[in-house]
């Protein structure tokens, strides 16, 4: 399952000294994996996905955020630092769900 989609990169004050970017998957696609995955999330409820996201490629793991019904794809320093994206920018981004 591949799914293609504008986000808008937002913060989360994790703790007092960190913050994590992320941005949301779209709530039906949301609901589409949670579907596909069943019961074979892994812990907090992750799904590995390999991401594209402009000439950046990485694997990791979406997490629900259950405020919103979302997964949320975390977007780490190096990936903004070459896309030259910051937070409340909008990016392209695609997420192959892996390793079911």
């Amino acid at each position: 399952m591949v799914i293609d989609f504008d986000a808008e990169l937002w913060v989360w004050d994790a703790r007092r000294n960190e913050t994590w970017t992320f941005v949301r998957l779209p709530v039906a696609e949301s609901e589409d994996i949670r579907e596909l995955v069943g019961g074979r999330a892994r812990g907090f409820g992750s799904v590995r996905v390999r991401v594209v996201l402009g000439g950046s490629v990485w694997t990791t793991s979406i997490f629900p955020e259950g405020a919103s019904g979302c997964y949320v794809l975390p977007v780490k320093r190096a990936v903004r630092t070459a896309e030259d994206l910051e937070p409340g920018d909008v990016a392209r981004v695609s997420v192959e769900v892996v390793d079911l």
